[in-house]
């Protein structure tokens, strides 16, 4: 981020803090809880304001404001401080209640129940019930954008077999554009950090960032999970935990009986692959070899190939 867009937008999130008074009694330092390309947030006492990605479309991003500010969803994403985003040196920026995030230091405490419970919840809410105009959920936008990156990253010895996945996907899993029969509600990039406490630090969980906020296949949302347990990645119980709380809580988007993997097989190549690729793309640009996590990804993609009926992790059957 430019040097001059962040003591301006500390500066956004002590006034959000304190919108009438100049008086600042907050106990807490301000601190940048995030800076990357894709988004930089700063808190101040209890308020976050979050500096969006460049290109960022202000329609859009007014829209996702205006559904995660409604009270159908209240207990379940966290609320904004104001619908209309500000421009600030040329980024998009928004203010947000501060909330507690999931400890990772703590991963035998992760609320995976809690996140497919809220995901489920989500999934269910009539689109009809919220504002008009909502765009697609850009989730699996997301992947083919990752592909064009390593494809103009340079050549790399672990891009073939991601390459090579990404081409076994059916046509319509690695296009740009809207996914068919797209309806749900939908967040678009579901993880554990995308929860908080709120209030802090003991309140209910929520969840949070609404920049891929959308209609789409509710199928996508549970991707990343369902790919981190297909790469080995993610324990089997956890994965049983998260699963079996969306479908007794109504989730939509698996039968509540039967194989799941009918559903979920493709998004879960499709993260697999996104997951690979920016993996690859990081490393070229750090001049820096693969991780141990990075390098699990990406031989799940090799997988892929040689067993073209199922995404499953490496000793299943």
């Amino acid at each position: 981020m430019p040097a001059d867009v962040l003591p301006a937008l500390t500066a956004k999130a002590r006034g959000a803090a304190h919108p009438r008074s100049a008086v600042c009694a907050c106990t807490t330092q301000d601190t940048v809880l995030t800076d990357r390309a894709d988004g930089t947030v700063v808190r101040h006492g209890d308020t976050v304001a979050k500096a969006h990605a460049p290109g960022t479309d202000p329609v859009e991003l007014s829209q996702r404001l205006a559904v995660a500010a409604h009270p159908h969803l209240s207990a379940i994403l966290l609320p904004p401080l104001g619908l209309t985003p500000v421009d600030l040196h040329g980024r998009l920026v928004t203010c947000w209640p501060y909330g507690t995030p999931v400890d990772p230091e703590a991963p035998e405490n992760a609320p995976w129940e809690e996140a497919a419970t809220l995901l489920a919840r989500l999934h269910a809410t009539p689109p009809s019930s919220l504002p008009a105009g909502l765009p697609p959920m850009r989730g699996p936008a997301k992947a083919a954008r990752a592909i064009a990156r390593l494809q103009a990253a340079g050549p790399h010895p672990a891009a073939a077999p991601v390459l090579r996945a990404w081409s076994s996907l059916p046509a319509w899993a690695r296009a740009e554009g809207p996914m068919p029969g797209a309806g749900a509600l939908c967040h678009g990039d579901l993880h554990l950090g995308q929860l908080v406490r709120h209030p802090a630090p003991e309140g209910s969980w929520l969840l949070i960032d609404v920049d891929d906020l959308g209609l789409g296949d509710p199928a996508w949302d549970l991707a990343r999970p369902a790919a981190w347990y297909a790469c080995g990645l993610l324990p089997p119980d956890e994965w049983t935990r998260f699963l079996t709380a969306y479908q007794q809580a109504g989730g939509p988007a698996v039968p509540v009986d039967g194989d799941p993997w009918a559903t979920l097989d493709v998004p879960a190549r499709a993260l697999t692959v996104q997951t690979a690729a920016l993996a690859i793309v990081k490393s070229v640009a750090a001049d820096r070899p693969l991780d141990e996590v990075q390098q699990a990804v990406v031989e799940a993609c090799g997988r892929m190939l040689a067993m073209p009926e199922q995404l499953m992790p490496g000793d299943a059957k």
